[in-house]
């Protein structure tokens, strides 16, 4: 449909004159009747009576014109979703329960007028071929890729060190522990049946294992959370490693226990990656407020992560 015809004619409707439209429009009548005349032929209908005081809508132009306004709204947010300063900042934060989701929420707090979409890709691959291809313009990654291997265009910088914690039920032997050291769960049953080989997070887990000595169970079907916590809850052998960041609710009666690991202390390392001519201005200040937060943070001092870290 030739949308400068509708923005006529509703121009036209709404002046009740083709004159009054074709100022408002900045053309001259002859454009304005133009205009609408070829859209009356594309439609099969007339849309307006002529009248000495101006333009009468038919019945067929009533039957119109709301949809004619719906036209013109649907080609502004069109428009507008690929126009930077417009359209939402859209981010990958992996889960929506995991420490990512809550930089970027925090984000949003301090600057609550920007639209944000957010989204959840599986891995660090998907993500950087997402902000290569212009899919979304940031990602929130563990990267195990030196800097120099990244795709051209992309940057990245490392934004949050995540605090890892045990989990496990109340009959566990660390159930009562206000902390552990990651050499003493060497011998212990550490299940984490979420870790699929070849993502950033497996690799992750796979460094903390060697470097420390655990052994790290990724058997059995990965039936969710919910399951997970259940297990966890009746066993006094199981436990499992979750971030400091990540968001679980469980039933009161399964009395599930969150133990800090000091001593060191693993840190998932966080990443922001986006393309480097990427214009959003909300990207800006998105990289802007995890700078400032990554400025105020803890730092490295008695903590680990893998060698590959940023």
């Amino acid at each position: 449909m030739d949308l400068p015809a509708v923005r006529t004619f509703v121009a036209v409707a709404d002046a009740g004159q083709f004159q009054a439209a074709a100022a408002a429009l900045a053309v001259t009548q002859q454009a304005v009747s133009k205009r609408v005349a070829g859209l009356e032929k594309a439609l099969g209908v007339r849309l307006f009576t002529r009248t000495a005081r101006g333009a009468r809508l038919t019945v067929d132009g009533q039957a119109f014109l709301p949809h004619a306004r719906d036209l013109l709204r649907a080609e502004e947010r069109a428009a507008a979703s690929v126009r930077p300063g417009r359209r939402a900042l859209r981010v990958d934060v992996i889960g929506r329960r995991l420490a990512p989701a809550g930089l970027l929420s925090g984000f949003h707090r301090e600057h609550p007028g920007t639209e944000l979409d957010v989204v959840t890709l599986f891995d660090a691959e998907a993500a950087l071929t997402a902000v290569r291809s212009g899919t979304i313009d940031a990602s929130f990654r563990a990267l195990t890729l030196p800097e120099r291997r990244l795709p051209e265009g992309i940057e990245a910088v490392r934004v949050y060190d995540e605090p890892v914690q045990l989990l496990a039920g109340p009959a566990h032997e660390f159930a009562g522990a206000r902390a552990v050291a990651p050499a003493q769960l060497a011998g212990h049953r550490i299940w984490m049946p979420g870790l699929v080989a070849g993502t950033e997070w497996a690799a992750y887990y796979e460094a903390l294992a060697a470097a420390f000595g655990i052994s790290i169970e990724a058997t059995g079907p990965d039936f969710g959370t919910e399951p997970l916590l259940d297990t966890l809850a009746g066993s006094p052998t199981l436990a499992t490693f979750v971030g400091e960041q990540t968001r679980l609710i469980w039933p009161a009666d399964d009395d599930l226990r969150r133990i800090a690991v000091r001593g060191p202390t693993p840190v998932y390392p966080h990443s922001l990656i986006w393309r480097r001519d990427n214009p959003h201005p909300a990207l800006t200040a998105l990289r802007d407020h995890l700078a400032a937060a990554r400025s105020g943070d803890r730092g490295d001092a008695g903590t680990w992560t893998p060698a590959w870290a940023w």
